[in-house]
């Protein structure tokens, strides 16, 4: 993977939202007061990982004070961090949602999904069903160990930015500029589309 998603390339496999779908997204948001905008990355490596994923995007979803504005296409990525042969390969998305809950709460709605899908959290890098990572949240950026903000290492991760760029071609990653601009400076090896998987916006 490398011209295809340079900047100003979209990927052919991503099709609009039907405006069916947006106009229910829209009138969903009528019902949050002052809503944040924040982009959560999803990942799977055992198991179903598209249910898994679907799922996850379904949850969120059902999350009060929570409304899923855009999900990205399914990639498939080898591991972060370790041999890629030491583990399964994973399914990687973006989402971006609007919220009117805080990042903290956020963080635990995120790690409450990841727990319903059973994650196992004993090894660094390891295989899980689920990693929901919070990318962004709105332009806040804070240094919290519990929740750093911007997501430290979203600048140099393939298998976030090139979803997120899909989704959101203008994005910006708060103290680190366009996500476009980003893309030029990480490889794109391993990072695969598989336009024959999809992931639904919930209705």
């Amino acid at each position: 993977m490398t011209a295809s998603f340079a900047a100003g390339h979209s990927d052919p496999t991503v099709q609009p939202v039907p405006a069916s779908v947006v106009q229910r997204v829209d009138a969903a948001d009528t019902t949050l007061h002052n809503p944040k905008r924040a982009v959560l990355s999803l990942g799977s490596n055992l198991g179903n990982r598209l249910e898994t994923l679907q799922g996850a995007v379904d949850a969120l979803e059902d999350t009060p004070g929570v409304r899923i504005k855009a999900v990205s296409p399914v990639y498939e990525t080898e591991p972060w961090g370790v041999a890629a042969d030491s583990q399964p390969s994973y399914f990687n998305a973006v989402v971006v949602l609007k919220t009117t809950l805080p990042p903290s709460s956020l963080l635990e709605r995120a790690h409450a999904v990841e727990e319903a899908f059973n994650r196992v959290r004993d090894e660094r890098w390891g295989p899980r069903t689920l990693d929901v990572d919070i990318v962004t949240y709105a332009e806040v950026v804070s240094d919290d160990p519990v929740l750093t903000l911007p997501h430290p290492r979203a600048h140099e991760r393939a298998f976030v930015l090139v979803p997120w760029h899909d989704v959101e071609p203008e994005a910006q990653l708060p103290g680190r500029g366009p996500v476009a601009a980003l893309l030029d400076s990480v490889t794109h090896n391993g990072v695969e589309a598989r336009g024959d998987l999809e992931l639904r916006l919930p209705e």
